[in-house]
């Protein structure tokens, strides 16, 4: 062969280091298992594999890509998933009513860029009236659970969520 599936396995996660790979090889030595490990393979397999246990291997390693997919990283500490809308610090989720969770939603869709009093308004309170004054303390609100740095405040204009990862 002109090269092996470690090699052509270092090609693919240079091209899109997110594909996943699962490889099958007859090689179980320590040193390739640890060269696979080093080129990115999600699953070694050593062969003789029975059809079903590849099968649930593809299975698992398919939903693991997918459930990561659906996580957004937002700042340090804080991710967001987008299946289950649910805003997560440190690995905790953080309970939010349904207009809070429609803000952050929309300041994390729109990550780190000004989201204006305005946008908000007609996302949060759809239909409704509300004040400026009305805006900020819901917005204290918001920080006193999820954190007061993770908002930010443009006065006078907006709010945003600034995109820092460390």
């Amino acid at each position: 062969p002109i090269s092996d599936g470690l090699d052509m396995t270092r090609y693919i996660k240079e091209i899109s280091k997110d594909t996943p790979v699962i490889v099958l090889s007859a090689h179980s030595e320590k040193e390739t298992l640890l060269k696979a490990i080093d080129v990115g393979v999600d699953k070694y397999l050593i062969k003789p594999i029975m059809a079903d246990d590849l099968l649930k291997t593809i299975e698992n390693v398919a939903k693991s890509k997918i459930e990561t997919a659906n996580i957004i990283q937002v700042a340090n500490g804080y991710s967001f998933n987008k299946i289950k809308r649910v805003l997560i610090r440190d690995g905790v989720e953080i309970s939010l009513t349904k207009k809070e969770l429609a803000f952050i939603s929309l300041l994390i869709k729109r990550l780190g860029t000004l989201v204006l009093h305005d946008e908000i308004k007609s996302v949060v309170w759809v239909g409704e009236s509300v004040t400026e004054a009305a805006i900020r303390t819901f917005v204290k609100r918001v920080r006193d659970k999820v954190g007061n740095n993770f908002i930010k405040n443009v006065p006078g204009l907006g709010y945003k969520i600034d995109r820092r990862l460390s």
